[in-house]
């Protein structure tokens, strides 16, 4: 005997680095466990409809802009459900719309709350590492240690032999620019840790131009690019320079008081970069970082 089936809109709710998080019922499938706002797809609504009119009903903001985060499919001993979810920033004047009993928590606090298991995918994305180590040798993956990625920054054709080497852990450690992770295979493209884009590759995109299902980080070096970045989906960015480097010795720094200034507009969660090492992960956070990266000093 087949199972029920169901399909459900799920949203992610940002606010300055947190998300919004609820608490389902006893008498609910899955009760007594927290939960991502959302609900049933009804009959003659797209999925995004769905989204939408189910955080009006539930958290009471009316959210127009949605970006597609992931489609989930989870077999539950007594039920099957397809999860489409998305994900979208709430502006600060809605704040006080927002219903009981939502709460905001950081990302890290995810980790510590009891979920559905269809959820564990969901909170694995939205949770970082908090440093990301800057490098053209691919050879470093193998020495991070567990809170720290690699983004590997090289100007040279594709190493194939080097990267089809990778293990999984190994690429779940890796982030690489959008132009390397078109050129990878299908199964590389699924396991690495994000895809960076740089500035200018950021003004080229459009909204729904993104890859869905995987991580997305943007450099960004002012407010109008934070901006972008978080108005077309992102799930991160890297700001820079918070001071003055030996790679750009010509650009100006932010300094740590701008950087907070910049950094607090932004929904997603925020790098620190340039003229930093390791230790300044606690003075980043202070600035509204959510972790540090570097090159010499990682």
């Amino acid at each position: 005997m087949s199972k029920p089936s169901i399909h459900v809109a799920i949203a992610l709710l940002f606010h300055q680095g947190k998300v919004l998080v609820g608490w389902r019922n006893e008498n609910q499938h899955q009760g007594n466990k927290y939960e991502f706002p959302g609900g049933k797809v009804e009959v003659g609504e797209s999925i995004e409809q769905a989204c939408r009119r189910e955080i009006f009903e539930e958290v009471g903001v009316g959210i127009q802009t949605w970006h597609a985060f992931d489609v989930i499919h989870h077999e539950y001993d007594d039920l099957e459900v397809t999860l489409h979810l998305f994900h979208a920033q709430v502006p600060r004047q809605y704040l006080k719309d927002i219903q009981q009993p939502w709460n905001w928590y950081s990302r890290e606090k995810l980790l510590d709350l009891n979920f559905p298991k269809a959820n564990i995918n969901i909170i694995s994305r939205l949770i970082w590492a908090h440093f990301i180590k800057i490098s053209n040798d691919l050879s470093q993956l193998a020495h991070l240690n567990q809170d720290t990625w690699l983004y590997w920054r090289t100007e040279q054709d594709i190493e194939n032999e080097a990267l089809e080497a990778l293990t999984e852990n190994e690429l779940s450690k890796l982030i690489v620019n959008i132009d390397i992770w078109k050129k990878l295979n299908i199964h590389q493209q699924k396991y690495v840790a994000a895809i960076h884009f740089k500035q200018s590759q950021l003004f080229e995109l459009n909204k729904g131009d993104l890859p869905v299902a995987i991580r997305c980080i943007a450099a960004c070096h002012d407010a109008v690019s934070i901006q972008r970045a978080n108005q077309l989906g992102f799930d991160a960015l890297l700001l820079s320079p918070v001071q003055a480097t030996q790679t750009h010795p010509d650009a100006n720094p932010l300094g740590w008081e701008q950087f907070a200034a910049l950094a607090e507009m932004s929904d997603i969660p925020v790098f620190a970069m340039g003229g930093l090492n390791p230790q300044d992960l606690e003075i980043a956070q202070k600035h509204h970082a959510y972790g540090v990266a570097g090159i010499r000093s990682f």
